[in-house]
């Protein structure tokens, strides 16, 4: 398969578009701390105070997701935060299950849709050697 592909590259921008919008909006209800947002993380013993800084810690990485030469650093700090969130909702008692498995499919689409559009990538982390 040739991985220099047009749609495999429009794939991985696709992906990795959905993810950035929904970034861009998860971090900006954050940063906003709008009441649901605040009577969320109550709800889940966080405090309160912490809603601005961990939206401006996600839409910081999102910015850096979206920039080509930095996006290796943006989707490890994205990571970091989806990791973070999976911490979060297992002290809580959220179906976890459900919740955690949409979060690592959410951390496979920012990866994967890097891997998709960055042929350096590919070539870092290729599924098989030749």
């Amino acid at each position: 398969m040739n991985f220099d592909a047009t749609w495999v590259r429009w794939t991985g921008r696709i992906m990795s578009w959905l993810m950035i919008a929904f970034f861009v909006f998860d971090g900006g209800i954050q940063f906003l701390a709008f009441d649901f947002v605040l009577d969320g993380m109550a709800q889940m013993g966080l405090p309160t105070s912490l809603a601005m800084p961990l939206g401006a810690i996600m839409l910081g990485a999102t910015l850096l997701y979206a920039i080509p030469q930095t996006a290796v650093l943006g989707a490890i700090l994205l990571t970091a935060d989806l990791g973070g969130a999976i911490a979060t909702h297992l002290r809580d008692t959220t179906p976890v299950l459900a919740h955690n498995v949409i979060v690592v499919l959410m951390g496979a689409m920012v990866w994967g849709g890097l891997w998709l559009r960055d042929s350096r990538l590919r070539a870092l982390m290729p599924w098989r050697q030749n």
